[in-house]
């Protein structure tokens, strides 16, 4: 008997992990299917970005500035924000893969919603940590319930306002008594890739809250609002401690140079930011108006999608619903690993795209 020769193995837990999948963007029989299961912005980017992007053409041999200084004048500009309490990564992502690996020991606990963003509880495994879910009553974060999650090996809370994939918010009093309840060794991070969406009188987005706290990390993205999801750019305001920890294993050039040209410029065009966050607005209220009407529940959204729930009737359930879609170019994002198989996430598209994915659903529910 020949023995098998050793290999390389993984360490333990890694092959534990479900890789993260995003939305779908094909759909056979279609060229250019009508793409709304990312929660892109439907507008695409601004056009200063696109020059700034093209602009960096001929100096694509030269490495990128290590810390983003130009974008980092420019933020904490913007937000009045102090400069070097500012971290920048290859999208938020890599933000929670950073923390993760800083802050968690094996077997130490970070805890998200149920239904939170599935990056996080992939960062918490490939660091050897554990993840724990606080239940999401109605498909909200209850403030409570993550409280009753929280032990002595928990190091990090994973809170996305607005979330993803459900689009619930909580408000501005609900998150400081969360911080207020927290022990002052556990880190609060407030993931605001949606955050520019929500107008809720009372939503805060936690940055005036981080300024004088210890262990508040507020995340953003360029990927949403902005349209650079192709370009992955994240930043994050924290305490300088933190930032110090994590850019001692932060990649030296993690955001490239065409990416930090096109954010600097998106930034300052609040022409094309205010066109999208009425788009969002008008377009997000009139399909939930829409498959309301339909009978469907849809759920309070503040994020650019709406979380539809179907019946769990033969014929008539989210996943055949998404399958009669796709077979007429409209693809949704189902979101069964997220826990919710009952439904789908549908992004605000342009006028064309959510009409036709409404009058799609009109002819899925008459057959």
């Amino acid at each position: 008997m020949t023995d098998t020769p050793a290999r390389p193995r993984p360490k333990a837990g890694i092959l534990d992990i479900t890789a993260y999948v995003g939305g779908k963007a094909t759909a056979e029989g279609f060229a250019e299917p009508m793409k709304l299961s990312s929660n892109e912005n439907a507008l695409g980017c601004s056009p200063l970005a696109s020059q700034a992007y093209a602009a960096i053409a001929d100096k694509l041999h030269l490495y990128p500035d290590g810390h983003c200084k130009a974008l980092r004048e420019a933020i904490a500009q913007k937000f009045g924000l102090e400069p070097d309490r500012l971290i920048f990564t290859a999208g938020s992502d890599e933000i929670f893969d950073l923390l993760s690996q800083t802050y968690l020991e094996p077997g130490d606990n970070a805890v998200q919603g149920e239904f939170g963003f599935l990056s996080y509880r992939i960062a918490v495994r490939a660091a050897q940590g554990v993840i724990r879910f606080a239940p999401e009553p109605n498909r909200r974060i209850d403030v409570d319930l993550i409280l009753a999650e929280v032990d002595d090996r928990t190091r990090i809370v994973f809170i996305a306002n607005p979330g993803n994939p459900t689009g619930s918010w909580i408000n501005g009093p609900d998150i400081r008594r969360l911080h207020e309840a927290l022990p002052t060794d556990v880190i609060l991070v407030l993931d605001g890739a949606y955050a520019e969406f929500c107008d809720d009188p009372e939503f805060e987005d936690g940055i005036e809250l981080a300024r004088s706290a210890s262990n508040i990390i507020v995340t953003r993205t360029f990927s949403k609002l902005h349209g650079l999801a192709a370009l992955r750019v994240g930043w994050a305001y924290c305490p300088v401690e933190m930032v110090d920890a994590m850019d001692r294993i932060r990649s030296p050039f993690n955001v490239n140079a065409p990416a930090q040209a096109a954010a600097l410029a998106a930034l300052n065009d609040e022409a094309f930011v205010q066109r999208s966050l009425e788009h969002v607005r008008q377009w997000r209220s009139w399909l939930a108006q829409q498959l309301g009407g339909m009978g469907l529940e849809t759920y309070p959204s503040a994020a650019n999608f709406v979380l539809v729930r179907f019946p769990n009737s033969p014929g008539l359930t989210a996943r055949d619903a998404e399958a009669f879609l796709a077979a007429r170019g409209i693809i949704v994002r189902g979101v069964g690993g997220y826990g919710l198989p009952d439904s789908l996430r549908i992004t605000v598209g342009l006028e064309p795209e959510n009409r036709a994915v409404i009058e799609a659903l009109a002819q899925f529910f008459k057959g």
